[in-house]
Parts: structure tokens; sequence; C-alpha cells
């Protein structure tokens, strides 16, 4: 239904609807982080012993990020284009994706998306999308020193956040080198 939509009624975004990966919620169409999320975990589970099913929908999801990606390069939510204007990537769809796509073949896209991201995590003051930063640009091999030391600083003794979910991410990220990386697929 949504690729009928979108190639038969909505003209006003800009991506193949035959691409797509996974929803936030049932019925709904594809989204950056819960594609790039659901690609990591199938290559994980999947490492050891890939079937040819995997391998299809682990080609549908990159194919559907790497579809999405905005022009100068990253992601945000979903969409790159809406009624003829690029959009603005953000940080953490961008972290996310680019770790769903580690080990795919660095494309000119996916290279202009970390060099986006290697740019923009040198002003990022959010300890959640920083965090996101030093996990991805790990990955990548990229330097992480100095955005652990500035993640560092900005939690302190992590009692200022109230959010689980970005307490726990900015830790991986502090402890990122130290430990097995959670969303570092493996070959």
């Amino acid at each position: 239904m949504w690729r009928w939509k979108f190639k038969t009624v909505d003209r006003n975004v800009r991506f193949d609807p035959d691409k797509y990966g996974w929803p936030w919620i049932s019925g709904s169409a594809s989204w950056i982080i819960p594609t790039a999320f659901s690609v990591i975990a199938i290559k994980q589970f999947t490492v050891c012993n890939r079937s040819e099913e995997s391998e299809k929908r682990i080609h549908s999801g990159v194919e559907m990020l790497l579809d999405r990606a905005c022009v100068g390069g990253g992601w945000n939510s979903g969409n790159s284009v809406v009624y003829g204007v690029p959009l603005r990537p953000h940080v953490e769809a961008t972290a996310v994706a680019l770790l769903a796509l580690q080990d795919e073949q660095r494309t000119e896209m996916i290279q202009k998306s970390l060099s986006w991201l290697r740019q923009k995590a040198a002003s990022v003051d959010s300890v959640s999308s920083l965090a996101w930063c030093i996990l991805s640009l790990f990955v990548y091999q990229e330097p992480i020193g100095g955005l652990k030391n500035r993640l560092a600083t900005i939690v302190g003794d992590g009692s200022d956040i109230r959010n689980n979910a970005t307490l726990a991410t900015a830790i991986l990220a502090l402890k990122c080198g130290e430990m097995i990386h959670p969303f570092e697929v493996l070959r």
C-alpha cells in the first residue's frame, strides 16, 4: 500500500518506495533508525550462518538506507527531499545508519556521510548525539579520543542524565575501544 501511495499519489517526496526497510510501528513507512538497527541485528545474528533470506533482508535494508541518504551526505528520519527541497541530515540518524553500513562497500555517499558526521561531531554537545558519533566513528577507525574526553566532561558523574537510554549509550561510547563494541559488525 505504501509503495502504491508514493508511486501514484504523493510525488512531494523523493525516494524509491520499492526500497523499504523497517517502520517504528507496524503498518507505517520505513524509517532510518529502525531500519539501521534491524540491519545491524540481522548482520550480527547471522554472522556465522547467513541464509538466502537474511541476505535478502540485509540487502533490502541497505538499499533503503542508501536511497534515503540526504543530498550532501548523512541521513535524517526518512526523506532526503520534500517539495523539491533537500532536507538536512541529523546527527543520530547519520551515526546509526553508518553503523549499519560499516561493512558495506565504501560508496561515495557513505564517504560523504562519514565526512559530514566527522565534521558535525566536533561541535555536538548533546550527550546522546555525541555518544552515537563516537560509536559510529570508532568502527570507521576515525580518531575519537578528543570526543570521548568531551563526552566525559559533559556527562560528569551522570547524575544529571535522566534518560536511561542516553546514559547507557554514553557509557558504551566512553568505553568504546576498551570492550566489545555492541554495534560493530564482525565478519
